[in-house]
């Protein structure tokens, strides 16, 4: 029996009759037995909740940065000088519209052009470049930054530029500041042959030094993922030698194929673009930067019907599908997001740096303000007479002067004396 009495108090209490006091006692223990699984089973669900949330945030997170970069650069270079190589500066400039367009800022775009065909005096309209007929669209425009020019273009700047091994006076413009999470277009424009391309008609880069150079990089940690887009004659044999990882390829041509211009245009009196870039560019127009395009869509832009010549891309190299690719991976740019659920309050941050503002100007002493006139005397340089310049005769009245002179003598003497003169 002494067994059952604990029993006795949980259940059998009820029966026996007693007062209200002491039904108070199995009240309180029902409830008790009653309350702890209802609280283990909210915290089960706060938990997997809690669970559920972070990671529906690291699913975000991981959309956002699901190609493993942060930030993207582009390297742009025309290497073609000479009037009658203009489609090549248009091809480079066409180029770099795009990649701004699409977000990529000025700040982490190098840009060389080897000749400004803008301020060619052979240019029917100065500080302009077009890259479609009839003057349509002009690539030039009035936001240009151009990094290197003329014959700052050269194989060991280029290649410098992409290693990083540069002066330490150079300036911070003329600088591929990549790390490790960059994606990089590499594009790349001029006269080529079986495995070179030529700078300026006095140099040429192989295709052993680009790939030992990516290798450099990618020793260095100067990028995650590299787009590589050449449009050259014989443009295929450039990424024939590549060996670094991550390195995605294309160019315009096969070996022992010409790469063609396109949209000749007589009043500038030469062609203004090249076809595979024309086609590639027609397609970028096509793309803002939330498109979910890939890198597939792009092989196919330029066949051989368009671009006379076959295009061709190389991704063994590359780890991720180019299915999965987006073209803006490259051609966009992407801002590292910080995803938060705090509320953060701007309006009490702004009243804080209001009144310090206010206490700054109570401390400061007064100070008259200057006056317009006081720094620049305006009044008396419009009113001040020229300088009077020494007056020398024109160079006519002296030529007129001879002229006089050898017609008197002429005739005084004639030409019957001229042999007792000389």
């Amino acid at each position: 029996m002494a067994s059952q009495k604990p029993a006795g108090l949980l259940y059998g209490t009820a029966s026996a009759p007693s007062g209200a006091g002491s039904l108070k006692p199995a009240n309180m223990a029902v409830t008790y037995c009653f309350s702890r699984p209802a609280t283990a089973l909210v915290a089960v669900l706060l938990l997997s909740f809690g669970s559920v949330a972070a990671s529906h945030i690291e699913d975000q997170a991981e959309q956002l940065f699901r190609s493993g970069h942060t930030n993207n650069w582009a390297v742009l270079v025309c290497t073609s000088r000479f009037w009658f190589n203009y489609r090549h500066v248009a091809n480079t400039l066409s180029v770099y519209r795009s990649v701004k367009r699409l977000g990529i800022p000025d700040s982490h775009i190098v840009l060389m052009l080897a000749d400004d065909m803008a301020c060619n005096p052979r240019n029917p309209k100065p500080a302009t470049v077009f890259s479609h007929k009839n003057m349509e669209l002009n690539v030039y425009g009035d936001d240009v930054e151009v990094d290197y020019r003329s014959y700052e273009v050269t194989v060991e700047n280029f290649l410098r530029v992409l290693t990083g091994r540069i002066p330490p006076s150079t300036p911070r413009s003329k600088r591929l500041l990549s790390d490790d999470r960059s994606n990089i277009l590499i594009y790349m424009t001029g006269h080529g042959g079986n495995g070179f391309l030529k700078f300026q008609d006095s140099e040429e880069i192989t295709n052993i030094e680009l790939a030992d150079a990516f290798e450099q990089m990618w020793q260095k940690r100067r990028y995650n993922e590299l787009l590589f887009i050449i449009d050259t004659c014989q443009g295929a044999s450039m990424y024939e030698r590549f060996y670094s990882p991550n390195i995605m390829a294309l160019a315009s041509s096969q070996v022992g194929e010409d790469s063609l211009s396109h949209q000749p245009d007589p009043a500038i009196g030469v062609h203004l673009m090249d076809r595979y870039t024309f086609y590639v560019l027609e397609f970028l127009e096509e793309i803002n930067p939330a498109s979910q395009t890939n890198m597939n869509d792009l092989f196919q832009v330029c066949p051989k019907s368009l671009c006379v010549s076959t295009p061709g891309h190389r991704t063994d190299l590359f780890q991720r599908d180019p299915k999965n690719v987006l073209i803006t991976d490259f051609f966009g740019s992407v801002r590292k997001v910080e995803i938060t659920t705090e509320t953060i309050n701007l309006q009490q941050g702004s009243e804080i740096m209001e009144s310090s503002y206010k206490e700054d100007q109570m401390d400061e002493e007064p100070v008259e303000p200057l006056k317009y006139a006081e720094q620049l005397p305006v009044a008396q340089i419009i009113h001040q007479k020229p300088k009077l310049k020494d007056w020398h005769p024109p160079g006519g009245f002296i030529l007129g002067l001879w002229a006089l002179i050898i017609m008197v003598f002429f005739k005084t003497y004639g030409i019957k004396h001229m042999k007792f003169i000389f």
